[in-house]
């Protein structure tokens, strides 16, 4: 949330443009602050996927998600190919749905040959009836409930197993003649510089099986003739730009192979996690797409070949670093209030519920004046929610031109947890979402309205008057 712009001559809004000048330039969407189809037009309107941004907002209202399609498809095209050309071994691409999940983005990523990466009963629902291939769907969590063990059971896609807990319900649940199809996930003792509540690697986390265990888990499973365990899992946090972490962790995966072999696990699948971080600010400076899936595939094949073992299918689970960038949150300009020599606030029509990452996480953001591309960056204002709260605040210290009631103000890299973690908090109605590509604007998420809100309000006969 407290973010202050770099020191220097800082010209408008333009300057957060993805390079268009190299045709045959292929960025990774994941280094660039706005999605790849990000332009001003004549009218000096920001335009995202061939849409003015400012006619989005006429049509649709604000705040608004805008996702941009082909930076969406370049990210998943960009993590397929690189595993397809840096991993000899069969490989597969699942997208971490819980940074957004919806009917089209789990289509959209389908469409790209990726699988979905779930962790409830709902965006397994979602999924499925995005029509996602059950057998590549991966379901998560390390507490999930009898009913959601049971539906991933009937459906047929694979159970990330957390927990003893949930290897005991597990077998309880199992149908005789159907063996379960699991995965193990373990928590590698790995440490990577990110926030505390994103980091999930450690020993000190929730989630996964201590390594200290492993013997009498892999003894466990290996008796149990209703689990088929595939493979092995773990995820060392999110938002990470070193490359040695996930480096790390591969080669201590690779161990985790050879030492189930000894129980007679045939394990052929692993997985190690999401996590490359993206850019939220210019001083942002995270792996590329490419670079991030190379040296994974180089120290997986590296260390099996160390251990004569044969490769494994390989998986990874990006979430961030696929869907943020291609998304863009548009808000309306509302109110002002200067305190003299001290702070400027600029209030828009959203904030927390729709963007509860600065309140939660201390995240930070850039944002534009979608209608004010080319005005010089001639204010520092401190971007306000209008929820009551105190810690509604989306940006501090923020550039950006001189700014009036009804301006357009766009918040970038909005596409992972936002809508994901939105909230009816002081009962707004919880924004829409478009989809954008080659001019054309199509609905994927209805506004909520008044009466959605209290659609599931039930008043008792003796309260009514």
């Amino acid at each position: 949330m407290v973010s202050t712009h770099p020191t220097g001559v800082q010209h408008s809004g333009s300057q957060y443009l993805p390079p268009s000048w190299d045709t045959n330039a292929n960025p990774s969407p994941n280094q660039e602050l706005l999605p790849l189809t990000a332009r001003v037009h004549h009218h000096d309107l920001l335009e995202i996927g061939g849409c003015d941004v400012t006619t989005l907002v006429e049509q649709f209202g604000s705040p608004l998600y805008i996702l941009d399609e082909e930076t969406l498809r370049s990210a998943c095209q960009q993590y397929r190919d690189a595993f397809k050309q840096y991993y000899k071994g069969e490989s597969q691409v699942l997208y971490a749905s819980k940074a957004w999940n919806c009917l089209a983005v789990c289509a959209i990523a389908a469409s790209e040959g990726l699988g979905i990466d779930v962790v409830s009963g709902g965006e397994l629902y979602t999924a499925l009836q995005a029509g996602v291939s059950p057998d590549k769907i991966y379901l998560h969590g390390n507490n999930k409930s009898r009913e959601e063990l049971i539906l991933a059971i009937a459906s047929g896609v694979t159970i990330v197993a957390d927990n003893w807990y949930e290897l005991h319900t597990l077998v309880e649940i199992a149908q005789p003649a159907q063996p379960i199809r699991i995965m193990l996930r373990l928590t590698p003792g790995i440490e990577c510089h990110t926030h505390e509540y994103i980091r999930t690697g450690h020993l000190d986390s929730k989630f996964g099986f201590d390594p200290n265990n492993l013997d009498e888990v892999f003894t466990f499973v290996s008796q149990q003739s209703a689990l088929n365990c595939v493979g092995v899992h773990a995820h060392i946090g999110s938002q990470i730009f070193e490359r040695q972490p996930h480096q790390d962790l591969a080669a201590v995966m690779v161990q985790w192979l050879r030492d189930a072999a000894k129980f007679g696990l045939n394990i052929t699948e692993l997985n190690v996690g999401g996590g490359l971080g993206i850019k939220y600010i210019e001083s942002d400076d995270p792996p590329s797409i490419e670079e991030w899936v190379k040296a994974i595939c180089e120290v997986i094949q590296e260390a099996c070949a160390a251990e004569n073992l044969p490769l494994p299918k390989l998986l990874s689970e990006p979430g961030r670093s696929l869907i943020a960038t291609a998304c863009v949150t548009a808000y309306t300009v509302g109110s002002s209030k200067v305190i003299p020599e001290i702070r400027t606030y600029v209030a828009i029509d959203g904030g927390m519920s729709d963007n509860p990452r600065p309140i939660t996480y201390q995240s930070v953001y850039r944002a534009v004046v979608a209608n004010k591309m080319s005005f010089p960056l001639s204010q520092t204002v401190t971007i306000a929610g209008k929820h009551c709260e105190s810690g509604d605040i989306l940006i501090k210290n923020a550039l950006l031109p001189k700014t009036e009631p009804g301006d357009i103000l766009v918040v970038m890299g909005t596409g992972a947890y936002n809508y994901s973690m939105a909230s009816n908090y002081n009962r707004l109605p919880r924004p829409a979402a478009v989809v954008v590509a080659n001019g054309e604007a199509n609905l994927i998420l209805q506004r909520e309205t008044y009466e959605d809100l209290i659609r599931q309000d039930r008043l008792p006969e003796r309260l009514k008057k």
